[in-house]
C-alpha cells in the first residue's frame, strides 16, 4: 500500500530499526511507548508518549495511522485487541495470547510433531516434587520475562529453598538440553506459503542475553533442513503475517529442539541489515504493509556482537573498520545487561 503510515508499539531499539527500514521504502512510521525517551521516536515521523492502557491516546494512535505492528510480544492484549478492532494488527494479537504463555507455546509447538525439549507445568512446590524427573532443569514464569528475568535453574528439590520463587504465578519446568549450541531461524511470511527465509543464525549467550550472532551456522544439512521446515509449519499453523523468529537447542548428539518462538523481529538478525539485500526489518514491514515480496539474497557472511552495558562506550570513540557496522541504540542510561548497541562485521563469501 503506497502512502501507508504504519503505527509501531513500543518504542526500543527493534522499533527503531523498524522505522529505519520503512523510511528506506517510503513508509511513515508513527511509535507509541510508554518511555518518554524511547529512542525510536529519532527514526520515526511521530511519537505519541503514553501509558499502553490510556484510551484517549490509544484512540488519536488510530486516527493517525492505517496499519499497527509492535516490537515486542508483552504488550498488552487488550490494547491490541482494541486497536485491531479499527486497524488491523500484524501479526495478529490472537498470536500473542499463546505466545505471551510459554506453556501455551510449547503445547503449540508439540501438537505439530516438533520437538521441544521435556516439560511441566508447575503451579506450586508438590509438582515440581512430582516432576523431579526434569531436574536438572530452568523453571521460566508462564508469561513475562526476556533475557533471563523470571527464570530459575534447578539442580535438585534442594535447590527451591534458596530461590525466591513465588508462586502466585504459573511457572513451566523445563529440563536442561545437554546443549552443543544453539541457531535461530529468521522467517517473514507474507500469506499461505509464500515467504522469506534466512538461513540458520548461530548465536552464543552470556549470563543469559544474547552476545553474538554468526552467519553461516556451522551445523550439517539436516539441522538447516529441519530448522527452515520446522518455522515454515509453525508460521503457517499461526497464520502469521510479518518476521517471526523460532530459537533452536541443539543437543551433543545433534537433536533439534525449538526452544521458543519470538512473534517480532529479533536481536539475532541484525546482522541481515548489512549480510543481506533485504533486512528482516524491511521484509516485516513489507509483509504487514502489504507490499511485494522480492527474493532475499546473502551479500556476505557475517558476525554481530551485541554491545550490553559499558560495552558501548568503547565503541563510540572507536575507530570503525571498513567491513564494520556500529549501531548505537541511543538509549538514555546505561545499565548493566542492557543492550545498548551493536557492531555486525561482514565477511566475504
Amino acid at each position: 500500500m503506497k502512502n501507508t503510515t504504519l503505527g509501531i508499539l513500543g518504542g526500543g531499539q527493534l522499533g527503531s530499526l523498524l522505522a529505519s527500514a520503512a523510511k528506506k521504502i517510503g513508509i511513515k512510521t508513527i511509535i507509541f511507548c510508554d518511555d518518554i525517551n524511547a529512542p525510536a521516536q529519532k527514526f520515526s515521523d511521530d511519537f505519541i508518549f503514553s501509558e499502553y492502557h490510556n484510551q484517549k491516546k490509544i484512540n488519536e494512535f488510530i486516527k493517525k495511522v492505517d496499519i499497527v505492528t509492535f516490537e515486542f510480544e508483552n504488550i498488552p492484549y487488550e490494547t491490541l485487541n482494541i486497536i485491531n478492532k479499527n486497524r488491523k494488527v500484524l501479526p495478529s494479537p490472537q498470536i500473542n495470547q499463546i505466545i505471551q504463555n510459554r506453556l501455551k507455546e510449547k503445547n503449540l509447538i508439540n501438537s505439530l510433531g516438533i520437538k521441544t525439549t521435556s516439560y511441566a507445568s508447575v503451579k506450586n512446590i508438590n509438582d515440581l516434587n512430582f516432576n523431579s524427573k526434569l531436574l536438572p532443569g530452568i523453571l521460566k514464569t508462564c508469561t513475562l520475562g526476556y533475557d533471563g528475568k523470571g527464570q530459575f535453574k534447578i539442580n535438585s528439590i534442594k535447590d527451591i529453598s534458596s530461590t525466591n520463587i513465588n508462586f502466585e504465578n504459573q511457572y513451566i519446568l523445563e529440563k536442561l538440553v545437554d546443549l552443543k549450541k544453539e541457531i535461530s531461524i529468521i522467517i517473514t511470511r507474507f500469506g499461505e506459503n509464500s515467504y522469506e527465509i534466512y538461513e540458520p543464525i548461530e548465536n552464543l549467550h552470556e549470563n543469559q542475553i544474547l552476545k553474538y550472532s554468526k552467519i553461516p551456522a556451522d551445523v550439517n544439512e539436516k539441522i538447516i533442513d529441519t530448522s527452515k521446515k520446522w518455522a515454515k509449519l509453525i508460521s503457517e499453523e499461526l497464520k502469521y503475517i510479518g518476521t517471526l523468529c523460532v530459537e533452536y537447542f541443539i543437543d551433543k548428539k545433534d537433536n533439534l529442539y525449538v526452544n521458543e518462538i519470538a512473534p517480532r523481529v529479533h536481536n539475532s538478525g541484525h546482522l541481515t541489515i548489512n549480510s543481506h539485500n533485504i533486512s528482516q526489518f524491511e521484509n516485516h514491514v513489507r509483509a504487514v504493509c502489504n507490499l511485494e515480496k522480492k527474493n532475499t539474497i546473502k551479500l556476505f557472511n557475517a558476525q554481530m556482537i551485541n554491545l550490553i552495558g559499558d560495552d558501548i562506550l568503547k565503541y563510540r570513540n572507536k575507530k570503525i573498520n571498513k567491513n564494520e557496522f556500529f549501531y548505537d541504540y541511543y538509549k538514555k542510561d546505561i545499565k548493566i545487561n542492557r543492550k545498548m548497541g551493536h557492531l555486525t562485521k561482514l565477511i566475504n563469501l
